[in-house]
This record gives C-alpha cells, sequence and structure tokens, in this order.
C-alpha cells in the first residue's frame, strides 16, 4: 500500500447521469476521467445489462456527456460534435446542435438529426417529434431564418459585440454561465420530418424543472418571467402539445417550486416553500394540485427533512436524478445528521425510507420498483450499485484500485453538545502510518453552504493531507443542513454561533487527539468556509496558518457584485446597504482584517460570480496593508467550482497552493 498522491485523482473515474431504459431491462450512465494533457475532462457512455449485471463501454470519443433513452429501448440518443466541418462551423459562432445515436446491442453511432438552436435537454414524444430546451438571448435574430448572407452579417455583428457587454436586468451573470443579460432558458417543439423549430415559451420566460406525462400528450415545467430583477418564486405551467396551449396554472401565488410531475393525468406532485419560516433555504414540502380546479393540498406538514444531497465531496463529475416518479410512488432524497438517503412517498403523503446504508447517494433510478444507483460507500469512490428488498449491491468496480492499493484513512467520529440539547457531528483523520509517539500538525477544514454537510464519505484532499502527515479535521456547525429547519436557520447570526460551534469542536479535538500539536493548526474552507475562514482569523489567533478559498469578506460589496447577492444578502443577513449598513458591516470579516496576526493564502477564481474575486482581493489586500504575511493565487478561466470539476491542471495547482503554505507554517 502507498501514500495517497496529490495527482491520484486524476486516475479516478467519477460516474454520472444513470436512466434506466424504457422497459428496465437495462441502464445507460456516464463515466468521466480527469485528462490533464488536454486540461479537461474525457466522459463516455457506458451500458449496464441487469440480465448478467455486467458493466460496458458504448462510446470512445470522451465528449457523450449527455444523452436519452428513446423509446424502442434500444437506442440512445446524444448530442455531439464529431465531424470536423460541424466543428468548424460551431468555433465560428454558428448556432446548432447534431444529434447522435447509437444502437445498444453494437455498430457505431450515425447521425439521426440536427436542430438549429444550441440544445440543453432533450425530450421524445415520438419518432417524429421532441422538445427540447435552448438558451435564447432577448431580442436576438434567429439565424435559422436567416438567408446565408444575413447570417454572415449577423455573426460578424456578433463576434464584433464581444468586445462589449451591456447590462439591464439583475442578475446580468452567473457562475458558470457567464453573462446571462437578457438570457432565458426557452422551451421548443421540434419536428423531424419539416425540420421545424416552434418556441413554446415566450421570449422572457425562463424554465426549470419539467416533466412529461405518460401519454407525452401534456408537458408541466416550472418558470418564472420577468424583465429588470429575477424574482425568487416560480410559476406553474402546463402545456397541452394537442392543443398547443399553454396554461399559467398558479396565478396570484407567491412560491418557490423545486420539483414537479404527474401523479396521473388529473394530478401533479410538487415540492416547494412559500420561504416564510427560514427565507430562500427553506426545506420544501410536497403538495397534491388537482389539475381539474387548480386546487393545492399540503401532503408533508411535519416534513423537516432537506430533500436533496448535501452531503459534500471533491470526488465527483456530472449529476444526476435526485427524484423519480415510478407507479404510484415519488421517490426522493433526503440529507440526514452524515448521509444521504432514498425514500418514496405515495399519493396520501406516507414516507417510507428505502435506502439505510451511511454514505451518499448521488443519483439515482428506479424502474417498475427496481432501484440502481452510484453512491459513496465506506470510503470508496463511486460505483454503481442496485437495491433490491433493501439490500445494496456493488455492481461495478471502476475505482477499487484505490481500496487495494493506497492508503485511505477512515475518519473517526466525534460528537458533543455545543449548548444545552444541540449535537455537532463532526470527523478526524488520524495522519498515515500514525505513531502514537510522535506529535502531528493539523488542518481543520469548513464546508461551504451553509447549508451543506461533510459526511463519512471519501475526500480527496482530506486524504491526501492526512497521507501528507497531517491530522485533519472537520465538522457540521449551525447553518448546515440535515438536522432540520431550525438549526440551518442562521439568519443574521454569521459568525457568531456557527464560529462557537467551530471553536468548541477545535477545543474538543484537541482535547481528545494530545498527539496534534496545537502550536501547528491550520484552519481551511471554501465559500462559506472561505468566510469563517476570514471570520476566525479576525477573531482568534489560534491557528498557525489559514487558506481561505472562494470567500466572502464584505457582505456590502457582495450585495451588489455577485449572482446571488441582492437576495441572498438581504435574506441571509436581513440587511441591505441602506437599510441597515452597520449589520452588513458587523458580519463582514473585512471589518476585523485589522486585528488579524495568521498568515493567509487565498485562492480565488476569475470567473466566480458567486463570491466574486472582489471578495478575497478586499481581504488580501487589508493583510497586506497590515503587514501581515499573505498571498493571493488567482486562476483564470475558473469559476466557484475550482475544487469539485475545475481543469485538472488547475485542480493540480489549488491544492499545490494550499498544500505548499501549510508545509512552509504548519511543519
Amino acid at each position: 500500500m502507498r501514500n495517497i498522491q496529490l495527482e491520484d485523482f486524476i486516475k479516478y473515474k467519477f460516474l454520472s447521469s444513470l436512466n434506466f431504459s424504457p422497459k428496465g431491462d437495462s441502464a445507460c450512465f456516464v463515466v468521466s476521467n480527469a485528462n490533464v494533457e488536454d486540461n479537461s475532462y474525457n466522459s463516455n457512455l457506458w451500458l449496464y445489462n441487469s440480465e448478467n449485471e455486467t458493466c460496458s463501454q458504448l462510446t470512445a470519443c470522451d465528449n457523450e456527456r449527455s444523452y436519452i433513452w428513446l423509446s424502442d429501448n434500444q437506442t440512445i440518443l446524444f448530442p455531439s460534435s464529431r465531424d470536423a466541418k460541424d466543428k468548424k462551423k460551431l468555433e465560428s459562432g454558428h448556432e446548432f446542435t447534431q444529434f447522435y445515436k447509437i444502437n445498444i446491442h453494437g455498430g457505431e453511432a450515425v447521425k439521426a438529426f440536427k436542430i438549429p438552436k444550441l440544445v440543453s435537454s432533450i425530450y421524445e414524444i415520438d419518432e417524429d417529434t421532441f422538445i427540447f430546451t435552448s438558451m435564447h438571448k432577448i431580442g436576438s435574430n434567429d439565424l435559422s431564418k436567416l438567408s446565408d448572407d444575413e447570417k454572415e452579417d449577423e455573426l460578424k455583428l456578433r463576434k464584433d459585440e464581444k468586445d462589449y457587454e451591456v447590462l439591464d436586468e439583475i442578475p446580468f451573470w452567473s457562475n458558470g454561465s457567464g453573462f446571462i443579460n437578457k438570457q432565458r432558458h426557452r422551451l421548443y417543439k421540434y419536428v423531424i420530418s419539416s425540420n421545424k423549430v416552434t418556441a413554446i415559451t415566450d421570449e422572457y420566460t425562463s424554465i426549470g424543472a419539467l416533466h412529461l406525462n405518460k401519454n407525452k400528450d401534456k408537458i408541466v415545467f416550472t418558470g418564472s418571467s420577468f424583465k429588470d430583477k429575477a424574482p425568487l418564486n416560480d410559476n406553474l405551467y402546463l402545456y397541452d402539445l394537442t392543443k398547443n396551449s399553454l396554461n399559467h396554472i398558479n396565478k396570484d401565488e407567491y412560491f418557490s417550486y423545486s420539483y414537479v410531475d404527474f401523479i396521473n393525468d388529473d394530478t401533479l406532485i410538487v415540492l416547494g416553500s412559500d420561504m416564510k419560516k427560514y427565507g430562500i433555504n427553506e426545506d420544501g414540502k410536497f403538495y397534491l394540485i388537482s389539475l381539474r380546479d387548480f386546487s393545492k393540498v399540503l401532503l408533508t406538514d411535519d416534513l423537516d427533512k432537506s430533500t436533496w444531497n448535501s452531503v459534500g465531496t471533491d470526488c465527483r463529475y456530472g449529476g444526476g436524478k435526485t427524484m423519480v416518479m415510478d407507479g404510484e410512488y415519488l421517490y426522493f432524497i433526503t440529507t440526514e445528521i452524515d448521509s444521504s438517503y432514498i425514500n418514496r412517498i405515495d399519493i396520501n403523503g406516507n414516507i417510507e425510507k428505502v435506502s439505510s446504508n451511511k454514505g451518499s447517494v448521488d443519483c439515482y433510478d428506479v424502474k417498475n420498483g427496481k432501484i440502481l444507483m452510484i453512491a459513496l460507500r465506506d470510503q470508496k469512490l463511486q460505483e454503481l450499485y442496485k437495491m433490491d428488498c433493501g439490500k445494496e449491491t456493488q455492481l461495478s468496480s471502476f475505482n477499487q484500485w484505490v481500496q487495494d492499493e493506497l492508503k485511505v484513512i477512515k475518519p473517526e467520529s466525534i460528537t458533543f453538545e455545543t449548548v444545552p440539547g444541540i449535537n455537532i457531528e463532526g470527523w478526524v483523520l488520524k495522519p498515515a502510518d500514525f505513531d502514537e509517539t510522535k506529535k502531528y500538525p493539523a488542518i481543520f477544514d469548513i464546508h461551504g453552504g451553509p447549508k451543506g454537510i461533510y459526511g463519512d464519505v471519501f475526500y480527496h484532499e482530506m486524504q491526501f493531507w492526512a497521507n501528507e502527515g497531517y491530522f485533519v479535521f472537520f465538522c457540521n456547525p449551525r447553518g448546515g443542513d440535515a438536522h432540520g429547519g431550525a438549526f440551518a436557520d442562521i439568519r443574521g447570526k454569521y459568525g457568531t454561533i456557527d464560529y462557537d460551534d467551530l471553536m468548541r469542536f477545535t477545543d474538543e479535538v484537541l482535547k481528545k487527539y494530545p498527539n496534534i500539536d496545537s502550536s501547528n493548526v491550520g484552519v481551511t474552507g471554501g465559500s462559506y468556509g472561505g468566510f469563517m475562514t476570514n471570520w476566525i482569523i479576525g477573531h482568534t489567533n489560534r491557528f498557525k496558518a489559514a487558506a481561505s478559498q472562494r470567500s466572502i469578506s464584505n457582505w456590502i460589496s457582495k450585495f451588489c457584485t455577485t449572482d446571488i447577492g441582492y437576495y441572498f444578502v438581504d435574506d441571509q443577513q436581513g440587511a441591505t446597504p441602506w437599510n441597515d449598513y452597520e449589520k452588513l458591516w458587523f458580519h463582514s470579516p473585512l471589518k476585523y482584517a485589522d486585528k488579524v496576526t495568521t498568515p493567509t493564502l487565498f485562492i480565488h477564481s476569475e470567473e466566480d460570480y458567486r463570491c466574486w474575486l472582489a471578495e478575497g482581493i478586499q481581504m488580501f489586500t487589508a493583510l497586506k496593508y497590515h503587514g501581515i504575511d499573505s498571498r493571493l493565487c488567482m486562476f483564470r478561466g475558473e469559476n466557484h467550482e475550482l475544487s469539485r470539476s475545475g481543469k485538472p491542471k488547475h485542480r493540480i495547482r489549488r491544492l499545490t497552493e494550499i498544500t505548499n503554505w501549510f508545509e512552509k507554517y504548519l511543519k
């Protein structure tokens, strides 16, 4: 067994986008891995055969990341730009998506059809008809409706306009998507035989969750239509494909919908919140909506759990389903204490927990009661599992080499009462080849969110640091998920009760693990964890060094510069720069920068529009001004997801920067 190296993540396999075939006799999923040479990720489609329980590779061009099953049960449709001419046209600004189809029983992929839009998702209605979504720029010319000369003129104009950004609404940019001013996620219908594209939604409406009924003649979806400022609430829409009619079915209601689907032709099941009790982070509840009179009935009044997977890791790439309708049940995820689980709810509101193993269910699918899932279990990386009568069986071994060859450290759990009646869970990784006669430095790692959590799952950076000779400890303070709404609600309290929890946890760890050299402890974290790192160094000098990543330093500047700032700051701090400037300043780490004595590294991405670069720059400048050793490493071409899905070379550089900083000060 050898020590885990920083670059080992290059060889990890990441699984995502799991979907059963229409009959449920096979399933398709995506397998990705880092490609350092191209500084990107290779992704291919894989097939699971339920009859012999084997996995086999279906495509090999390294750029297949999305797909759908066609209704014939043996053909998979996916977008790709394999043709050299297509690639050249796309690079010059033309807008289209070429789809290929491949038979799962063998043969090469062949061209199916080309849609004159940049398609983001697609759904089959019948052999000749599809619906799809695409980003639409309000007021822009549709290239497909222009003559060749007009098209060339339009492409030249667009090329010239790339030197400018005109902003007249908020949000005007979005993390991971860049500038989005006047852009909407629009719904269309496409008919192959006529090569005709028809817009279903107007150009000011941006759609979210979408589902078809069983007969594929109706579509239900969430969306919002706005000018100037995007709202926090959603609308529900019903589109009848036979009548080509679109109805807004929840008029005059202020509600945030995160999911909607058909129970049957007369009834919808929805998940959402009115955000009145706990604000924008309030966990949703399930409702039934009648399509006869649009009445809404609450199913789960006593549900106080998050209905998504908030277990963090830096070993995922890609997504997948976390809510699935199958028969009379809606299957959904809950995150509880330190793990995520599959549950199901029936039309009467009865909830049953389906999975029980600890860890993280990253995505899954259900067909006729059969469950396949991609999960993190027992400090293993992602693998494919099936569930039968409550029993999990591992079906793949893409990452078995990690367990066979590397020194994977098992976290040791710590639970303590932070205040009467409230327990905090945490974990400690001992250094590899731990020697009870030695003292070791330690790194305290703080999660983001704040409504995220850590769990007992594989985390590459922590395993690497433990293999480099550090204790690593981490916990879930108040503000995090998995304990209900009251536990997660720290609105107006950032840096107070959560800071107390983190410091008490540090005390508990140092008391329980005397082999930690308390004079050589570092602290790091990203996003909310970056905010807390900035806050901590302004309120205590107990840490020898710090690494603040994609952080918040000033709630006033965050309000006016970031993609979510104009509503997140108001909601989470209960103040704006105009109605309570002093409160925002009180909760801003920048206010306390003159108290900092801790050498601090700042990691920030140039295109991080969630916690914009200015947040890191302000704190870095303040520390430099006050004579504190500090360093800022900015990553071009990266956003808020640098540590999780950034380019491989950039991820290596990020972890190298942090590790070298701690090596300098803690060893």
